[in-house]
């Protein structure tokens, strides 16, 4: 474990934040929001539980005193449970305390390579949960939801655009598809975000400067795709490095804390770096004026309006605060219980990739709302 205490503060005209029951409903007045780094907590690479590793943990939720990750594990898609104790001066532990596997349509464990879980939120006893799929394979992306135990409820029935394609130019990109998902304010659904813009809306993100417009959907209780807004992505932070060339920027979660007013978590990651290679940001975004382009095919050369963007925190800013440097492959965001000064606490968690590609980090970091 690392832990490190800071005292970095940003400011953004949004919002302060009180207590409130589920980790989407936020109390807002007007003001400048103040968000101070407290710590960084690394949960070791070799933790198990229940004959389990704990990494890959691509989302995270915090409900009823509980917390939940989810494990983006294609061989064991599972969630944990977890208590994490901390105050204003930092982490004092983190324990997993519960592991559920998640389940197929049939009751069974889900076959290997069929499941890309990313992103998971709590709502009335039910999870809600990701996974993109592989296009690649032909295998399609899903918004489903489960029991307390992993039990397969629903799914909802996704719109054709999101779904693989043979016509090389239409269609969800490789490991682009639903990224982030959060509940609505007004808790009469979800929205849902693709992570890389459709093939027939514009272009990846790169180092130049690009159109790269990712859609967010809404989708009612029903299960209806209702709306979609239009977010535009930044293009990729740096370029790769000693002789890598692999380079990418998305959409990695999204936390809606007020009607059609979000918190959007962008990644940009470029290979070849010590550093990680991550450049990690939180915008401030505003779709109160978003077109609903649900009807338009193609956003390219389209009249629409996008959602606003502000950007609140970079964490590069506190990057030589955390473990060697790094700010790791950075995925979830959510609220966190006050502190005991009526501040609102925000953690967000990294997904370590179960350390693949080299050493990765099981990272949190916690941050204070300050009035």
């Amino acid at each position: 474990m690392k832990r490190i205490t800071g005292t970095f503060i940003v400011f953004a005209v949004i919002f302060t934040v009180i207590s409130c029951r589920n980790n989407n409903e936020v109390k807002k007045t007007k003001g400048d929001l103040k968000l101070r780094f407290v710590d960084e907590y690394v949960l070791s690479d070799t933790t198990t539980f229940a004959n389990t590793r704990v990494g890959g943990l691509s989302g995270i939720d915090y409900a009823n005193s509980n917390w939940y990750a989810i494990s983006d594990d294609s061989e064991s898609p599972r969630f944990y449970s977890a208590k994490l104790s901390y105050n204003l001066n930092g982490f004092d532990s983190i324990a997993i305390t519960s592991v559920t596997h998640l389940k197929d349509k049939n009751g069974n464990l889900f076959s290997k390579g069929t499941i890309d879980p990313e992103s998971i939120r709590f709502d009335s006893g039910f999870f809600i949960y990701t996974s993109e799929g592989n296009i690649k394979n032909e295998i399609k992306p899903f918004v489903r939801i489960s029991n307390s135990s992993g039990v397969y409820v629903k799914e909802f029935d996704l719109t054709n655009r999101f779904l693989p394609n043979s016509n090389p130019n239409l269609g969800p990109r490789h490991n682009g598809v639903f990224e982030g998902i959060t509940l609505s304010y007004n808790k009469k659904g979800y929205w849902v975000a693709m992570e890389l813009p459709l093939k027939e809306d514009g272009k990846e993100p790169t180092i130049e400067e690009t159109d790269s417009p990712v859609r967010i959907a809404f989708i009612n209780k029903t299960g209806h795709f209702e709306k979609e807004i239009v977010y535009d992505l930044d293009r990729v932070a740096r370029p790769a490095s000693n002789g890598a060339i692999f380079e990418l920027n998305g959409i990695v979660e999204i936390l809606e804390y007020d009607t059609n007013k979000f918190f959007v978590l962008e990644r940009s990651y470029s290979m070849g770096y010590q550093d990680g290679g991550n450049t990690v940001k939180i915008y401030d975004v505003d779709a109160s004026n978003a077109t609903d382009v649900s009807n338009i095919n193609s956003l390219k050369e389209a009249n629409y309006t996008k959602a606003t963007k502000k950007l609140i925190f970079n964490f590069d800013d506190i990057r030589e605060e955390l473990t060697n440097g790094i700010v790791d492959n950075i995925e979830g965001i959510t609220f966190g219980p006050n502190f005991k000064n009526g501040n609102r606490s925000l953690v967000v968690v990294a997904d370590n990739n179960f350390s693949l590609y080299g050493p990765q980090l099981n990272q949190f970091i916690l941050f204070e709302i300050l009035k």
